[in-house]
């Protein structure tokens, strides 16, 4: 008994540092991960730096904004593993292990964008040739005998992700009552200051030209029904 028990504990350590280093896996091991649509994929860096080019498909948390953080990464799905990454590593490292204890299952890019870009592997984003809205688009658009409703969001924004179904539901069933504006928050960043939003998602509504209603965050299908028909 007494050479089995080494035996055992032995092998639970290796079982153990497998599986740890499987968490953790090279560029080539983590693009063929992100292939599947099972799979979701996070940047952690700032707005900033996944403007200047993220793996494409990816969603956007600030690991150095708590708040934003956890605003965020409380939408994604845990039934779906997590494939994260930051700049080199040290950002997506503290973050997964933060996620992991949320019952999340994360893999790690090893050295993050850096290595990414190292083997000349694919990104979207960089420099933008796209117009931002101008505050006079924004007018003429929100100027309608409809209902208008705003939405401020981004692709790569968790909730606005998850925000989509309900909006689409929305436009499917009341599409004659109102009508949907939709404002990029990654791209249309002096009108987001214009109208002082900080957060995305953020909801609008303008009646006759005039805001009568706004919310941060999710927001259910029957409120913004309510809203809509008051």
């Amino acid at each position: 008994m007494k050479k089995i028990i080494p035996v055992a504990i032995l092998s639970l350590f290796i079982i153990a540092c497998n599986a740890q280093s499987q968490q953790v896996v090279n560029a080539s091991d983590f693009e063929k991960g992100i292939q599947s649509d099972k799979v979701q994929i996070l940047d952690v860096r700032t707005a900033g730096e996944f403007k200047s080019g993220h793996i494409a498909k990816a969603l956007q948390a600030d690991w150095n904004n708590p708040q934003q953080f956890q605003d965020r990464t409380q939408h994604l799905d845990k039934s779906k593993p997590i494939y994260i990454y930051c700049l080199s590593g040290g950002r997506s490292s503290s973050a997964a292990q933060w996620l992991r204890e949320k019952g999340y299952s994360v893999t790690e890019l090893k050295g993050g964008i850096n290595a990414w870009k190292a083997e000349k592997r694919a990104l979207e984003g960089g420099v933008s040739t796209k117009a931002q809205m101008t505050t006079e688009e924004y007018q003429a658009a929100i100027t309608s005998n409809k209902v208008v409703l705003v939405d401020f969001g981004a692709e790569w924004c968790p909730p606005c992700k998850k925000m989509e179904p309900v909006l689409e539901t929305l436009l499917k069933e009341k599409a004659d009552q109102f009508k949907l504006v939709k404002v990029d928050g990654g791209n249309d960043l002096n009108l987001m200051k214009i109208q002082n939003v900080e957060a995305l998602p953020v909801f609008i509504i303008y009646k006759n030209g005039k805001e009568t209603w706004r919310k941060q965050g999710i927001v259910s299908k029957e409120e913004l029904l309510t809203q809509l028909s008051n």
